[in-house]
């Protein structure tokens, strides 16, 4: 997997260069395309464009229906490139679309926010909402390039950074205490976020390549994903202001950090240090008692369970992590006051 972090127009010269595609499309939404295509539009004299709407809310088989017509409606062809200009949402979908158009066509990241620098972008995860289950329809297809330019976070809002910092913050718990150390002292509005984007490729990277297709090691990058992604889909279907995705992660690394720590694995002080800053950072989201029993039961759809078994991927220690860890609904629901305070 090539990723290169540099100016977006030098790296994507770079990879065009040689390059004899018959066609480039480049997939973005309104928002990319008024705070980004001005980045790459000079190297791409002839580029068509596919413009979706923004947003987890259009991340489904519709929209995939609709890249896939205006693909095929472009006459594109199996020597053609698919550009996917944005956040995880492009590049999960766009990624998805290419991999699958006319059984694959090259396509290539260039990730727009925080969130797809550090993780979407990076492993060739790919994949769709499916009746309010995320990324329940998908598939492992690498990217032919991830090219990362640190100025697009330039374009985004505090609350968008926010949301992306949740997995550097995973990285360094599952990888890397001393950068946690170093993180953990800094407000967010301090840290060297293109530092902390190198850093996190390097780590998933490196966990990817030991295993792409997830059967053991890269089940570690889910830390925080069993809860946060249950809570994510929960508010996303059931609340009228939904929350970004590294808001319910954050919160599902409490969780789960409480849940390592109730079975032995990690200590109580471990714990209180994560809290601590990530509430910093965030804050606390409101769940009601009411809200726990089908968040439970959206943890029941997870990818890493087996059969009816919930497994999650809990800390053994900061900057250490095991996986395929059962947790049951009533260790879930401890979880969940805990976090709350209930």
């Amino acid at each position: 997997m090539s990723v290169k972090i540099g100016k977006i127009e030098q790296i994507l010269g770079d990879y065009l260069q040689d390059k004899t595609y018959t066609q480039v499309v480049v997939l973005l939404d309104q928002n990319t395309r008024k705070h980004c295509y001005s980045f790459i539009k000079d190297n791409l004299p002839s580029a068509k464009i596919i413009q979706i709407k923004a947003g987890e809310g259009h991340k489904n088989l519709e929209t995939c229906q609709f890249i896939w017509q205006e693909m095929t409606n472009l006459n594109l062809d199996r020597h053609a490139l698919l550009i996917n200009l944005g956040g995880g949402v492009i590049g999960d979908m766009g990624g998805f679309c290419a991999a699958t158009y006319k059984r694959g066509i090259d396509f290539i990241q260039i990730p727009t926010t925080l969130l797809s620098q550090v993780d979407a972008s990076v492993g060739g995860k790919l994949g769709v909402d499916f009746n309010g289950l995320k990324n329940h329809i998908g598939s492992f297809t690498l990217p032919n390039a991830v090219l990362v330019d640190p100025r697009f976070l330039e374009t985004l809002p505090i609350s968008e950074l926010r949301s992306g910092f949740a997995e550097v913050i995973k990285h360094c718990l599952i990888q890397d205490r001393e950068k946690w150390n170093e993180i953990r002292i800094l407000d967010l509005e301090e840290q060297n976020l293109p530092d902390l984007i190198a850093h996190s490729i390097a780590i998933k990277s490196k966990i990817v390549a030991e295993d792409f297709t997830e059967q053991g090691l890269r089940k570690t990058l889910n830390f925080g994903h069993t809860l946060g992604h249950a809570i994510e889909t929960y508010f996303l279907e059931n609340k009228p202001k939904r929350l970004l995705h590294g808001e319910a992660i954050a919160a599902g690394m409490i969780m789960e950090a409480y849940l390592g720590y109730k079975k032995g694995m990690i200590s109580e002080a471990a714990v209180n240090e994560i809290e601590e800053f990530i509430f910093a950072v965030y804050g606390r989201i409101y769940i009601s008692l009411a809200d726990f029993t089908p968040i439970i039961a959206l943890s029941l759809q997870d990818k890493k369970n087996k059969g009816s078994l919930v497994r999650a991927s809990l800390l053994t220690g900061i900057g250490h992590c095991a996986y395929d860890i059962h947790i049951s609904k009533s260790e879930m629901s401890a979880a969940l006051k805990y976090y709350t305070g209930y």
